[in-house]
């Protein structure tokens, strides 16, 4: 029996999907494997890069962090944040990188704060590159 997968954020649902092989999570004590059959299970994931295998076919998304749970051959993630790579503006997540790296030299500044918005535009670049290598095709808006 395959797993159904739904992400959802505050704001919207990300991703609903039947017939899912295998997932793959950042967890915070490193990557999590879901497969069918897979025992219950509620846990946190922290940023990173998810993945999501459907017969030949693999999705990646960009998350900054959430809960997973498992139950019955169901998966649902509760994200703060989550896009897929097709989503992904690539000037944009490169700027906001920019952006924080400048931000953590100064001296005034929260720390925690900036070393998340660095870590969240790093996982977005670098499934948008992912996404390019795969299929040979830039990310972000069209007409950039």
């Amino acid at each position: 029996m395959p797993l159904t997968v739904d992400i959802v954020t505050a704001e919207r649902s990300v991703l609903s999907e039947e017939g899912v092989d295998e997932i793959v999570v950042p967890g915070i004590e490193g990557e999590l494997a879901v497969l069918p059959m897979h025992a219950p299970l509620l846990t946190m994931i922290k940023p990173g890069v998810m993945r999501i295998m459907k017969g030949t076919d693999e999705t990646e998304l960009a998350i900054t962090g959430g809960f997973l749970e498992v139950r019955d051959d169901r998966v649902t993630i509760l994200a703060d944040a989550a896009e897929r790579a097709e989503e992904i503006d690539v000037a944009r997540a490169e700027e906001a990188r920019k952006s924080a790296e400048l931000e953590q030299r100064e001296t005034d500044v929260d720390l925690a704060r900036v070393a998340g918005e660095l870590q969240r535009a790093l996982v977005r670049l670098k499934v948008a590159e992912r996404r390019r290598r795969r299929t040979g095709t830039r990310s972000g808006p069209p007409g950039v």
